[in-house]
């Protein structure tokens, strides 16, 4: 075999490998792209359920006050007249949620004979006198707005220097002094005082 048909037989088997070569590379690179394309929406598939067992792990109305020490007279009263399963339902409700100090306010004897079996009725008014139906946040209220509580009647809004009041059914007036603590199912304002309709 001559010199000249050498350089030819290694001329073509030198194209060859760098064909096989090219289609090598490009062959792995596009396997490459499918895979980190796949890396990224996987990434973002298992972001989006994170954010929406944060929002689900959010405790309803009950669980909220039974974690909060200063309101645990309520979750009794709540427990005493059977509201627990209406106040973990979907909701949203807007709940006015009496302190312990302000169910001890209350005249001697008084939520004793309320957590009696024979005042559930009496204690269940008085309960849902502090619920109202929807989420309603402090920017809400506004100066003499009426709100129509789950009992039926209704609790007038009192604001004086920037602060909130709610004015119940006898005329008293009662300080919020805690607002927009928010619950999976509604929102919650601490209150200083034991609403009552009239």
């Amino acid at each position: 075999m001559g010199e000249g048909s050498t350089k030819w037989i290694i001329g073509i088997v030198a194209i060859v490998i760098i064909a096989g070569a090219g289609i090598f590379l490009a062959t792995n690179t596009n396997d490459d792209e499918p895979s980190t394309s796949t890396t990224s929406q996987t990434s973002e598939q298992t972001s989006q359920p994170e954010e929406q067992a944060t929002e689900e792990q959010k405790s309803d109305i009950v669980e909220l006050a039974s974690g909060t020490s200063s309101l645990s007279t309520l979750v009794s009263a709540v427990k005493a007249a059977d509201l627990v399963e209406t106040l973990q339902g979907t909701g949203p409700f807007t709940v006015f949620a009496p302190t312990n100090d302000a169910f001890a306010a209350l005249p001697a004897g008084t939520l004793d004979t309320l957590l009696k079996p024979e005042s559930k009725d009496q204690l269940k008014g008085i309960l849902t006198y502090h619920v109202v139906s929807g989420k309603v946040m402090a920017k809400d209220l506004k100066d003499g707005q009426e709100v129509t509580t789950v009992q039926g009647a209704k609790l007038t809004v009192k604001i004086t220097d920037g602060k909130a009041y709610l004015v119940d059914g006898k005329g008293t007036q009662t300080a919020i002094t805690s607002t927009d603590i928010e619950a999976s199912n509604g929102v919650v304002h601490v209150v200083s005082g034991v609403l009552l309709p009239q």
